[in-house]
């Protein structure tokens, strides 16, 4: 578990990450990555309001949010994988 300053650093920098690929990103990364990103923002806010401060909350609590999504049939499947394949890199470069 984290401290909610080192959450919310942990937060920003995921943030950061996706504000990156806005600069340096395809189309393709920017339309995933935008969609992520307001998933993100929910979650995150979130995680925050329970005190839920750790990345594996937020990586499940991500991952619970898309799959709603998903079930709903938002995004094409190939989408759907780019989508969680853009995730868990960003999630696992914070743990690089």
């Amino acid at each position: 578990m984290l401290t909610s300053d080192q959450f919310i650093a942990l937060v920003d920098e995921l943030q950061l990450q996706f504000d990156a690929i806005v600069e340096t990103g395809t189309d393709d990364e920017l339309f995933l990555s935008g969609y992520l990103n307001g998933h993100f923002s929910l979650v995150a806010s979130q995680c925050i309001n329970q005190q839920l401060f750790s990345a594996q909350s937020l990586d499940e609590k991500m991952k619970a949010s898309l799959g709603e999504a998903f079930s709903k049939g938002e995004l094409e499947p190939a989408d759907q994988d780019a989508v969680h394949a853009l995730w868990d890199k960003t999630l696992l470069s914070f743990h690089a």
